[in-house]
């Protein structure tokens, strides 16, 4: 490919994926982190924000295409204003994004789902930027990564009683396999929205954390919750699932087996 590459969020779940990958593939890459980090095994790592901007000027520079993955619970939107109008300048050929299912039909509206949904309209904001920023784009959705619903049910396993959306379901998948198609996207033609990437499976909320308990040997009584709100309710009606896309292959099972060193096949017989 031998293309110059900056990924932002590279230290991230995706990115720590996404980057040797890249660099695989022969991409002369560059990430740019909040913290000054060292260059290893052929990666060079410059210090930058994308919410305040610092450094991203200087990021850019020279980059031809751009995977752009720095995402968090807010403010998105402002991190890829700050990182379209930097590529602008500099001209950039490809400006690859990862989004979330959902980010075009989960309703936020009201204050209360603002708080508690506002991840899908930073999201939905950010990809209008990339498709309005006149550069080449490709932007991939991709349903809940298996990390990241282990992280929050791993914390309502913490709790005595553990309070369950009712109704709710995730299709999680495995951010590795997501890598692998940004890879394929981003040494490819700019291609705009692209289709969605799925789990294998689609679970229920409750089932997700019955599997983290047994796996990790606890027992705690599941409490199902109403959640108010028009977000509240998509999600309920699965406006967050991907089933026509289901194209990932690692169950939420096997990655539970892999991450506290059980058995697959325990877990979903047990």
């Amino acid at each position: 490919m031998e293309s110059k590459i900056l990924v932002t969020g590279g230290t991230g779940t995706l990115g720590r994926h996404v980057v040797p990958r890249l660099r695989d593939a022969g991409g002369v890459v560059r990430v740019l982190s909040r913290r000054s980090l060292d260059p290893t095994q052929g990666v060079e790592y410059v210090s930058g924000d994308l919410a305040t901007g610092e450094g991203v000027d200087a990021a850019v520079e020279g980059a031809e295409m751009i995977v752009h993955l720095a995402g968090s619970g807010t403010g998105d939107e402002g991190k890829a204003r700050s990182l379209v109008r930097a590529a602008s300048r500099v001209g950039a050929r490809h400006l690859v994004y990862i989004s979330v299912v959902g980010a075009d039909t989960i309703p936020v509206v009201s204050g209360l789902d603002r708080a508690m949904f506002g991840y899908y309209a930073s999201k939905r904001a950010a990809e209008r930027l990339v498709a309005d920023s006149g550069l080449p784009w490709t932007t991939l959705r991709a349903t809940q990564f298996h990390d990241l619903t282990l992280t929050t049910v791993r914390a309502m396993a913490r709790l005595p009683v553990v309070p369950v959306p009712s109704g709710w379901r995730f299709q999680p998948i495995d951010a590795g396999e997501v890598a692998a198609r940004l890879v394929e996207l981003a040494c490819g033609r700019p291609a705009g929205l692209v289709s969605a990437m799925g789990g294998p499976r689609v679970y229920e909320m409750a089932e997700l954390v019955r599997g983290y308990l047994r796996a990790s040997g606890r027992r705690r009584p599941i409490m199902p919750v109403r959640l108010p709100g028009r977000a509240a309710a998509a999600l309920k009606g699965g406006a967050n699932l991907a089933p026509d896309h289901a194209v990932g292959q690692r169950t939420w099972e096997e990655f539970l087996a892999d991450e506290l060193n059980l058995s697959a096949t325990a877990l979903t017989t047990s």
